[in-house]
């Protein structure tokens, strides 16, 4: 069968969240396939990648955007299978991955053309489908907004995380003198390391703050990148620099307690959150088109490419979520489908 002729099903299997909890309430079920609007894509989905949001959703803390499917999953890869009538960028058949504000873990899903890319040449499906939302995450808020150059030095928390190893490689391409990494045990520290950090801190065993100061003579760093919170807000104002950018991307620990401003004050810092997933399409359109300017070269030469720990098939979903939770990980989880290409 050919793309062209390719016939959508009327229904599908996806995974649900029967009701707030541990990853045992994500289970299969069936849906209708969603339908492309005027400027949507229908993709058929081979692989969708496991996130932290993801983890937040099925926890009941974290809603999707009005108007979002329920299904979690915010990235995926796969076939272009259907095209809304005022879509002029992509052909049935085409392979793309693409940013979704929810509905990923399916066989099936439909996303705004703008928010949708033509996969990187040397990525398999797998690969291109943990890259959006991570790659997205780190491009925005650590080059866009952190403004982090060539000769700058960072701190990434949470190393071994999807954000972590992403935020490792784009530095290292893009010239930071000193890159640090937290990082919760040794195998860790050292994909770290291997991955392109210049200092791996293990911060069960080391206090981060002192580490930073040290390896940085007592300057500290010019720009943290944090998706911990919690007591990490006081610690990140002491671990930075004169004019250091903070930037928050997830609130693991939760909300900082008792949190002294002075520090922020003393030093000029500027601390900036944002999340991904509410923005506007046109909005994470403008990220995507730096990132397929500045970063597919990259990704194309050989250079860096998603970090994919392992992949677990749709059905069983909840195991991929047991490992997310487990923290053993370093870099993306994702999920596979088993769907072939057609055409």
């Amino acid at each position: 069968m050919s793309a062209s002729t390719y016939r959508v099903p009327s229904s599908m299997t996806a995974i649900e969240i029967k009701q707030p909890g541990g990853p045992e309430v994500l289970v299969p079920t069936t849906r209708p396939v969603p339908m492309p609007a005027a400027e949507q894509v229908l993709i058929r989905v081979h692989a969708a990648a496991v996130n932290g949001p993801d983890v937040f959703q099925r926890k009941g803390l974290y809603d999707p955007p009005p108007g979002a499917s329920d299904i979690p999953g915010l990235e995926v890869a796969g076939q272009v299978v259907a095209v809304g009538s005022d879509v002029s960028g992509f052909r049935i058949g085409e392979l793309v991955c693409a940013l979704i504000p929810g509905g990923g873990y399916a066989e099936y899903a439909v996303a705004h053309a703008s928010n949708t890319m033509h996969i990187p040449k040397g990525l398999t499906l797998v690969e291109a489908g943990a890259m959006p939302e991570t790659f997205m995450t780190v491009w925005l808020n650590l080059f866009q907004r952190g403004k982090l150059v060539a000769g700058a030095s960072v701190l990434i928390h949470g190393g071994a995380s999807g954000i972590g190893t992403t935020a490792t490689m784009l530095a290292k391409a893009f010239g930071a003198a000193k890159i640090i990494t937290t990082v919760g045990s040794q195998a860790h520290r050292e994909a770290s390391l291997a991955l392109g950090a210049d200092l791996a801190i293990d911060y069960r065993e080391e206090d981060f703050v002192a580490e930073t100061k040290r390896s940085t003579d007592g300057k500290g760093v010019d720009v943290i990148l944090d998706i911990i919170a919690g007591d990490y807000v006081a610690r990140n104002y002491d671990a930075a620099a004169m004019d250091g950018r903070i930037l928050q991307v997830g609130v693991i620990k939760g909300s900082a307690k008792d949190l002294n401003l002075a520090p922020m004050l003393m030093k000029r810092l500027t601390h900036m959150g944002s999340t991904l997933r509410s923005r506007t399409a046109a909005d994470k359109a403008t990220i995507i088109d730096e990132l397929e300017r500045q970063v597919w070269p990259h990704i194309e030469s050989g250079k860096i490419k998603p970090v994919v720990y392992k992949t677990f098939a749709l059905a069983d979903a909840r195991g991929a979520h047991e490992l997310i939770d487990s923290g053993t990980h370093f870099g993306k989880i994702v999920l596979t489908t088993g769907a072939e290409l057609v055409g």
